[in-house]
């Protein structure tokens, strides 16, 4: 896996060994970058990624927080609890010399640190068909990670149904192989 896009592309990302991290894959990846980057997002979006914090819930290797860094994104902050994807997380961030651009939080079973700068871009990719999304932004409003007027954008499954906050507005959803990208605006 490399960066797609940005001052880092074609950089490597570290991925552990095994099945317990699936990363995003480079062309899903890429795809979703166009859409940030090229969509309408009309004025109260804006430039979703210009200067933005992101937070990368569910972060694994990172791939989506790095490429947005990569991308012109300001801060990213990480979340995983798996020990190996936090070792390649890590390592990806030191070999591309981003320490001072990022946080990382190990997450101990469900508890998550309180937010102190919300982002306004979240990526939210976890282990599909569990219901983690609509668990995640529960638990990302109520600790104050989540930025007024953000966009979430959530990976499941293909056809997997994704029920979100009635402060969360629909703007699209994308299939990729078995893979599907819906993007979400928080409207508060």
């Amino acid at each position: 896996m490399r960066i797609t896009g940005g001052t880092l592309r074609g950089r490597t990302i570290q991925a552990p060994e095994g099945l317990t991290t699936r990363p995003t894959s480079d062309r899903v990846r890429q795809a979703l970058f166009n859409i940030l980057l090229h969509h309408d997002w009309g004025a109260a979006l804006g430039r979703v990624l210009n200067n933005r914090v992101v937070l990368d819930a569910f972060a694994g290797t990172g791939a989506l927080g790095l490429e947005a860094l990569s991308q012109g994104a300001a801060h990213a902050v990480f979340f995983e609890k798996d020990r190996a994807a936090l070792t390649a997380l890590t390592a990806n961030i030191a070999a591309m010399k981003l320490q001072n651009s990022t946080s990382v939080f190990p997450i101990d079973g469900h508890r998550v640190a309180a937010g102190d700068k919300p982002a306004s871009l979240l990526f939210l990719d976890p282990p599909y068909h569990k219901g983690l999304i609509e668990v995640a932004v529960q638990k990302l409003s109520a600790q104050g990670w989540i930025a007024p007027h953000a966009l979430l954008v959530c990976e499941t499954a293909r056809g997997e149904a994704l029920a979100l906050p009635e402060n969360c507005a629909h703007h699209l959803s994308r299939p990729y192989g078995d893979t599907e990208v819906h993007f979400w605006a928080w409207t508060t």
